[in-house]
């Protein structure tokens, strides 16, 4: 992949960064189906909060996403809420699982449905940072109260679901079967906007 390339999928999926909110139930044996570095799509649209209280469930799914619909801008409803969507078939990379007692924060990644591949044979240092910044998110919200506002019937039942996976735990794409390469280690000097790939000068392996 040349630089240029490089270096377009990585302003779209970092640039504007922000962090999201969907608190849900889910079993065991569902939790259990996110693997640390994997690949999810999810079919339908995925609701989401930019506000962040206390976990209302068991599950929290912290999303990372440069490109959400802000609904409140639609509806003023939604500003209460903190309304954000994310269009259907969307991909995700789980950076991380946290669990603390018994409540589990699963991390992801919305990623370009083009770069499927370049994430999941590589792993770089803005992935890490936003990684350590999600656990402390974690650490510091897990005990907070809830929002009132995201206890309604309506939100609950809007985030219920799973992300990924059907309520049965069918994942919606097999990330096995995406093209395995040598992993790589993506250096980003975000100062100098400079890419580095395991800690070699592009230039020296293209």
């Amino acid at each position: 992949m040349k630089n240029s390339r490089l270096k377009a999928i990585y302003n779209e999926t970092f640039s504007d960064l922000k962090l999201f909110y969907r608190d849900t139930n889910l079993s065991d044996d569902l939790i259990s189906n996110y693997k640390i570095g994997q690949i999810i799509q999810e079919k339908g649209f995925t609701d989401m909060t930019s506000i962040g209280g206390g976990l209302s469930g068991n599950v929290r799914y912290l999303i990372a996403s440069a490109h959400p619909k802000d609904l409140s801008k639609f509806n003023p409803d939604s500003a209460k809420i903190g309304h954000f969507l994310l269009d259907s078939i969307t991909y995700f990379k789980v950076l991380d699982i946290q669990k603390i007692e018994n409540k589990t924060q699963v991390f992801l990644l919305n990623i370009p449905d083009n770069s499927i591949t370049l994430f999941k044979n590589s792993s770089s240092n803005l992935e890490e940072e936003i990684t350590e910044n999600a656990r402390k998110k974690f650490v510091k919200k897990i005990n907070l109260p809830l929002v009132p506002e995201l206890q309604t019937e309506n939100w609950k039942e809007r985030t219920k679901a799973p992300i990924g996976m059907n309520d049965n735990g069918e994942l919606f794409f097999d990330d096995s079967k995406i093209k395995i390469e040598s992993p790589k280690r993506i250096e980003i000097n975000t100062e100098k906007k400079t890419i580095a790939i395991n800690k070699k000068p592009w230039w020296k392996i293209w």
